[in-house]
């Protein structure tokens, strides 16, 4: 069964609201509590809707969403179509965060951030990289789907065209692996807040929380570790004076700990050239799409998400991330459409009854050919031979078998022997 041509003209979607009614209480569920957006809703419009149908309504067009984007991919990996251009510059970062769900259950949510890096001066004036135009995907998967669902959105931002794609990371290994896949030529910088954040680890192990010295000694490593280089810094570490912390040993481990994790990324904290080329040097756009594309509305107090819940609505909140309702509402109407017509397919399908078996039609008994059946097919002539009557007159005299020979019939009505046995 097909889309109906006036419903693809006027956009229209399953339901008893208009278009325009039905995206704007998407976008309120994708933004706020169910019951407060149909709150609002009637505020605004003076539409009720109940909180349920504002709840069914957001998941169906998340879902519509997230299938839209499983067609596309489908089609990206089966088609290979070329990819557009991208920027000069192009950031992408990856981070997790963690959601809440039914049964007091927590799962991480994998989010892809990427955006075009401009050059922006920071505090002190100086230029640095800055990414803007920000692109979310977000999905609840393991790390193997993952990987492949998110060649979409990179193929959509044109990275296989950019100039140079830098990737700005906390160095956790499932990311590393990640880029490693998707982007192996890319430019690896390793998030500062995260190296500077192993430095202070080590150092209030040593010095002690908030005391002036940790604080003197965390500036002058995290300035010489983005302006100068990395060496340094790793030399102050070990020159840390651990014998004379509070607890020596636990000193001990946090500085080997951190100069364990920077002496690994030792190539990806190489902040001075990074920021020479203009290069972003921090994962800032993952870090706030946790919180603000992700936990914003699926960590708020007392909610807990079913697992089927989840994606779809992590797919309307990186529409709302990017300001993106414009450009991704047709596709999803235009899903939303498909799935009901598809259901009423099979709902007739499913109430019609079930076709007759076909039945042979019964062999006739045989019967005698009728005179008609016997008839010739084309006209013949049947020549018979004259019939033979004895001579009525011999020698020019009657015969006995003349007519004036035979007894004359009597005229008073009555039958004689000879005329009753004829």
């Amino acid at each position: 069964m097909g889309v109906s041509p006036l419903d693809e003209e006027l956009e229209l979607v399953p339901g008893e609201l208009s278009p325009a009614l039905v995206q704007e209480l998407t976008e309120l569920g994708a933004t706020m509590p169910f019951g407060k957006a149909a709150a609002k809703l009637h505020r605004f419009t003076g539409v009720w809707v109940s909180e349920a149908s504002v709840r069914a309504y957001t998941e169906g067009a998340g879902a519509a969403f997230v299938a839209e984007q499983a067609a596309e991919l489908a089609r990206l990996l089966r088609e290979l179509p070329p990819d557009p251009p991208g920027p000069v510059v192009q950031q992408v970062s990856v981070d997790g965060a963690m959601v809440p769900l039914i049964g007091g259950v927590w799962a991480e949510v994998k989010t892809l951030a990427i955006g075009t890096v401009i050059q922006q001066p920071d505090r002190e004036g100086r230029l640095e990289g800055h990414a803007v135009d920000v692109s979310y995907f977000s999905r609840r998967t393991d790390v193997a789907s993952f990987l492949q669902q998110a060649q979409l959105p990179l193929h959509q931002r044109g990275t296989a065209r950019a100039g140079t794609v830098v990737t700005v990371n906390d160095g956790s290994d499932w990311i590393a692996g990640l880029v490693g896949t998707l982007l192996p030529e890319a430019v690896r910088v390793l998030d500062f807040p995260h190296a500077v954040e192993h430095l202070t680890l080590a150092a209030q192990a040593t010095f002690g929380a908030g005391t002036a010295a940790l604080v003197s000694w965390l500036e002058a490593q995290a300035h010489t570790l983005k302006h100068e280089a990395l060496d340094p810094v790793l030399d102050a570490l070990r020159a840390l004076p651990v014998g004379e912390a509070t607890d020596p040993r636990a000193a001990a481990r946090a500085r080997d700990a951190s100069l364990g994790y920077l002496e690994k990324r030792r190539a990806q904290a190489d902040y001075p050239r990074f920021r020479a080329r203009g290069y972003p040097i921090g994962s800032g756009m993952v870090e706030s799409a946790n919180k603000l594309v992700v936990e914003a509305r699926l960590k708020g107090s007392g909610m807990h998400w079913a697992p089927g819940h989840v994606d779809p609505m992590l797919a309307l909140r990186t529409i709302e991330g990017a300001d993106g309702w414009d450009a991704a509402w047709p596709s999803i109407a235009r899903r939303l459409r498909h799935e009901a017509q598809t259901r009423r397919a099979a709902h007739l399908h499913a109430h019609q009854p079930p076709p007759a078996p076909p039945v042979d039609p019964p062999t006739p008994a045989a019967s005698p050919p009728t005179a008609s059946a016997r008839r010739p097919r084309y006209p013949v002539q049947i020549h018979r031979a004259p019939r033979q009557h004895p001579p009525m007159v011999v020698d020019g005299r009657p015969t006995a078998q003349h007519p004036w020979r035979q007894p004359s019939r009597p005229h008073d009505g009555s039958v004689t022997a000879t005329d009753e046995a004829r």
